[in-house]
């Protein structure tokens, strides 16, 4: 899709745009100044999530019941779609058909080859012939079959493993809240396919990688130079930074270490940031701050990432593109953003500490209640600031870090310790794992980095994956990787 709509002119046409509920992707964010911020998450900046919604059942099926009106059904479950209004706000259902045969669905493939994903609902018997035709299809496919919908489930299983039903993620309950979450996988895609990545770095770029990356998800990775981020800042008003600043001290429990100058500088590049991203049209900038970026800027780019991650939109350490990468999958599933971190184990209490000194305060999402902070330095530095937040005690949590195009190493566990002690990163988490601590040191691999999200995104992580043909590997597991079969 051509980037020729930019998110200011956007917004000013689009009113709330992708605003939603704490666990969709695209919401209002509240920016640290105060000030409400119609900032779009990435992926519904320019268009919406484009999914293909089809009732499946056949008129006189002996189940549930030869009476059953389907156009009734229909209108039942649209009902309940309507409730869900603020979690699919930002979804365009671009084709809404019921299919009654393998002839009606042959009909519908031309207007269902572009769409990010189909939402199949089974309703009675008889729907076995129409679905290798949907499958045929190749899009993301995921089905919901609610209770006595019909005796088709018995083949799910097997239908997965053989190569038509490669793109086919099921969905048997009757829990309707589903449908929504149902969704999510579509969305992360469509993130991914929209973002932009921005690497602040001397250094050139991964060429491979990236060409890897726009290949599979569609993401662009861009590099900008010292000199664009340097006319950004300049551009900046000291007002404007000062105001920022002022803010930013107002609302910390505590100012430990920075002075009102440092703070100005960092919120003066952080406001270089929004510019930046807002020129270029994208979603994520990351810095080599610890490379060709140390003390090549006025000031260090903490502030400026936690600002962009509360605001919806990304801010990632050490030019870690994976990392980047990663965050955009987390807002496409959950609507929240990651959290950065170098660990630490402790087998003794089946636990690992995560730390950083970038903290993002709003880990609920851009409209979530924002968390406590101290304003410090960062600490393997002594100088800079950074936001020092304290996260929720008893959130349960997921790690992962998107690896090349086709792995994803992941494990999930509870927030039990918040340790505000002067060794490590100034943010930290202790997390005790699911699985077995011990096996996680064992199996760690692929760097040091992993992005920790709020809530536990397994399923949705599985579904992605499926979808995009990417290795799952639970971490703290003896179990052997979920390689997608097809």
């Amino acid at each position: 899709m051509a980037r020729t709509l930019k998110r200011r002119a956007f917004l000013r046409t689009a009113a709330t745009g992708c605003a939603l509920g704490l666990t969709a992707p695209g919401v209002l964010g509240v920016a640290p100044s105060g000030k409400r911020l119609a900032l779009i998450s990435p992926g519904c900046r320019r268009s919406k999530v484009r999914v293909a919604k089809l009732y499946m059942g056949r008129p006189g099926a002996h189940w549930p019941t030869p009476k059953l009106d389907l156009k009734a059904e229909v209108k039942a479950y649209e009902a309940k779609l309507a409730r869900m209004h603020k979690e699919l706000s930002d979804v365009d259902f671009v084709v809404n058909e019921l299919v009654s045969s393998p002839e009606q669905m042959q009909g519908l493939k031309g207007k269902l080859a572009e769409v990010d994903g189909i939402l199949a609902i089974h309703l009675s018997m008889g729907i076995r012939s129409i679905l290798p035709e949907l499958l045929s299809i190749g899009r993301p496919t995921v089905l919901f079959a609610a209770p006595y919908s019909g005796h088709e489930w018995t083949g799910f299983g097997a239908l997965q493993k053989r190569p038509e039903g490669a793109m086919l993620e099921c969905m048997l309950t009757s829990e309707y809240d589903q449908l929504a979450v149902a969704v999510r996988p579509f969305r992360a895609i469509h993130h991914l396919r929209e973002a932009k990545i921005l690497n602040v770095t001397g250094r050139q770029l991964p060429a491979s990688y990236a060409a890897s990356v726009r290949e599979k998800f569609g993401t662009e990775i861009k590099r900008i130079d010292r000199e664009q981020v340097l006319e950004a800042y300049n551009a900046v008003p000291d007002a404007e930074a000062q105001e920022e600043a002022s803010r930013w001290i107002a609302r910390a429990r505590k100012v430990v270490e920075p002075s009102k100058e440092e703070m100005v500088k960092s919120c003066k590049l952080a406001l270089a940031f929004e510019r930046l991203l807002d020129a270029e049209d994208a979603t994520v900038i990351t810095v080599d701050c610890y490379g060709t970026m140390w003390r090549q800027l006025p000031a260090y780019p903490c502030i400026g990432f936690t600002r962009l991650n509360d605001m919806g939109l990304g801010g990632m350490c050490e030019s870690d593109l994976q990392s980047a990468m990663t965050h955009i999958l987390f807002q496409g599933l959950s609507g929240r953003p990651g959290f950065i971190s170098d660990p630490a184990l402790d087998v003794s209490t089946n636990s690992i500490i995560l730390a950083h000194c970038l903290g993002t305060t709003r880990m609920d999402g851009p409209d979530g209640k924002a968390a406590p902070y101290k304003l410090r330095c960062i600490m393997e530095r002594q100088e800079g600031a950074v936001a020092q937040v304290r996260m929720r005690l008893g959130q349960r949590v997921t790690q992962a870090r998107l690896i090349g195009a086709d792995l994803l190493p992941y494990f999930t566990g509870t927030i039990v310790g918040a340790p505000d002690v002067d060794r490590g990163c100034r943010t930290k988490i202790t997390v005790t794992v699911d699985g077995n601590a011990e096996r996680l040191w064992q199996n760690w691999g692929h760097g040091l980095h992993r992005v920790t999200c709020y809530g536990d995104l397994t399923q949705d992580l599985r579904r992605f994956c499926r979808f995009k043909q990417i290795a799952m590997v639970d971490e703290a597991s003896d179990l052997a990787p979920e390689t997608p079969t097809a």
